[in-house]
């Protein structure tokens, strides 16, 4: 996945009562976490009223719903299927595809780096000043892998990467140059780590979500358990999709990605079956080839 196909939205969404944090999250986020838990994989086309009924549990108004369900068919993120009068919406394979990856990321990867086989991937690449937007996406796909930057054109990852997916379509030949192996010395990791990625832009995000939900009866102003779902999940991909799973070893001490997991597996056995017979009731769809 290319990071072009991270969502955004105008507006952000939810009820923001003093004291009582509530995750800020975009409507196309939180509309992609809701396809991915309850239309990925069915077959179906989603009633429009049914996307407004449900993210008026978000403090997501109607418009802001209208206008990021048009969004998403412009990107090729949502179909129309008009029955009658009553317009639907389903998935393409672009968004299949973000949606399956966004759920490999936040229920089959995990957050740690237990097994790292010592190597890394250093990319370096050289392109004419005249390629900025050539430049821009590659940049957004090397994020969006898990790549940070060194500066100067060069990006590491903390694994072995075939990059051939990440750059296709690009036409980069003769412009990169990829190797992959362990580092050697004198190099300091833990400098190269914090020269290349945002650690503790990283460790606050994680540390606010643990504010938010690693206490008794997280967000009791939600409307029920569908709402705290669907923003805790989408908080959680959130962060994920910006963490490049360093290896445990390289972790600073007390990494708070480790807690904030455990409370995502505990509360998704707690909000998941709710969440899901609330989700059922209110769709109306129709079925689609």
């Amino acid at each position: 996945m290319t990071g072009a196909e991270r969502v955004s939205a105008q507006s952000d969404a939810g009820p923001k009562p003093s004291g009582e944090p509530s995750p800020r999250l975009r409507p196309q986020s939180l509309m992609l976490t809701y396809l991915g838990n309850y239309v990925l994989g069915r077959g179906i086309a989603v009633f429009s009223g049914s996307f407004i009924d449900t993210f008026a549990r978000l403090g997501v108004g109607e418009h802001a719903v209208r206008s990021t369900l048009t969004r998403m068919v412009g990107r090729g993120l949502l179909e129309r299927h008009r029955e009658g009068r009553r317009m639907h919406f389903g998935l393409t394979a672009r968004s299949e595809g973000i949606l399956h990856d966004g759920e490999d990321r936040v229920w089959r990867r995990g957050v740690l780096n237990t097994d790292w086989d010592g190597n890394w991937t250093v990319l370096a690449f050289s392109m004419p000043e005249s390629w900025q937007r050539v430049r821009h996406d590659l940049r957004a796909r090397l994020t969006w892998a898990g790549f940070g930057s060194l500066g100067n054109g060069t990006w590491i990852a903390p694994s072995r990467v075939d990059v051939r997916p990440i750059v296709a379509g690009l036409n980069l030949n003769g412009h990169l140059k990829v190797f992959a192996g362990p580092a050697e010395e004198p190099t300091n990791v833990p400098n190269m780590l914090r020269e290349a990625f945002d650690l503790d832009g990283l460790a606050g995000g994680y540390r606010a979500f643990l504010d938010r939900w690693d206490r008794p009866g997280p967000l009791p102003h939600a409307p029920d358990d569908l709402a705290r779902y669907l923003w805790m999940t989408t908080e959680w991909l959130q962060l994920v999709r910006d963490d490049p799973r360093l290896p445990v070893e390289h972790l600073p001490e007390g990494w708070p990605a480790v807690r904030g997991q455990q409370v995502l597996l505990e509360l998704r056995d707690r909000y998941e079956a709710p969440a899901r017979s609330l989700a059922d009731a209110a769709v109306e769809y129709i079925r689609v080839s």
